[in-house]
């Protein structure tokens, strides 16, 4: 088509190579917060296996009695029978589950671990206990219980794990 002043109209191949670039390079700075988003994700999915030894944890913490020392104090499965999509093990340690990833997960979790631990007022024990998650601190006064092994980035944790 010749436009009024007989010049050609449409783009020129340098402009759209311009055009592509551009698409490409936003695309570059958008894809790691996305694949941080997916192992997030990931995280929060695997979270739920941690429940399977909240009530023995909890039923220790009320009766007085130490924290399960492992599985089998805990009623459970040998850790690496508990596993998930993205979980290779679960492992209760007086009283701490540590989640290990492992099958599924995205590269940037494969063989780092999650700890949940208990957090309560020790020198009151019928109030319930409340779950940390990765580093989290406990709330005043009541003390973490269990050591946290957690090896999961910070950046990597759902915000409730933060």
């Amino acid at each position: 088509m010749q436009h009024s002043g007989g010049t050609a109209r449409g783009f020129s191949l340098l402009e759209m190579m311009a055009v592509l670039a551009v698409i490409a390079i936003l695309a570059l700075i958008a894809l790691p917060s996305y694949m941080d988003k997916i192992v997030r994700e990931q995280v929060a999915e695997s979270l739920p296996l941690a429940d399977l030894a909240k009530p023995a944890i909890q039923a220790a913490w009320l009766a007085g009695a130490p924290l399960p020392a492992d599985n089998a104090a805990a009623g459970l499965p040998a850790p690496e029978k508990i596993v998930g999509n993205f979980v290779g093990s679960v492992k209760v340690d007086r009283g701490a589950v540590h989640i290990a990833f492992g099958n599924k997960a995205h590269s940037a979790l494969k063989g780092k671990v999650l700890t949940v631990r208990p957090a309560g007022v020790e020198d009151a024990r019928i109030v319930p206990l409340t779950w940390l998650c990765g580093p989290a601190k406990a709330p005043a006064p009541m003390v973490a219980q269990g050591k946290d092994q957690t090896s999961v980035a910070v950046a990597l944790l759902p915000i409730r794990c933060r």
